[in-house]
């Protein structure tokens, strides 16, 4: 994790929006941007994802996100380790309506849960 963005380097405007969530950290996104995103996923002081929620509405009516923002001006995207997208039927806090979130993590599934902040 030591070569990741420190939440230092996250684009002006942005700010923490949720406490920290078990296997994800702490969410930091621009509020203009939300819901959609970015959303940036932070552990013990590091960017270990990015995050984009789209409401399910949008893609039954066939809504394109072809210009999403990869990552932010003058930081190198980490590589993706992995991606998860996940259903939302009922939202969540901060987004309650029905819908995906789309994770890219830049570390592995066993480093989210064995991070000494996954343990929050």
């Amino acid at each position: 994790m030591d070569k990741l963005p420190k939440v230092e380097s996250l684009p002006k405007g942005v700010v923490q929006v949720s406490p920290f969530v078990p296997g994800m950290g702490e969410h930091w996104a621009n509020p203009a941007t939300l819901p959609l995103g970015p959303i940036y996923c932070v552990m013990n002081g590091r960017v270990v994802c990015m995050e984009y929620m789209i409401a399910q509405k949008d893609f039954a009516a066939g809504k394109s996100f072809e210009k999403l923002v990869p990552w932010f001006a003058g930081t190198e995207q980490p590589p993706i380790d992995h991606m998860e997208f996940n259903f939302e039927p009922n939202g969540h806090e901060g987004f309650t309506v029905p819908h995906f979130d789309v994770h890219m993590y830049f570390v592995s599934p066993g480093v989210r849960m064995t991070t000494k902040a996954a343990m929050k």
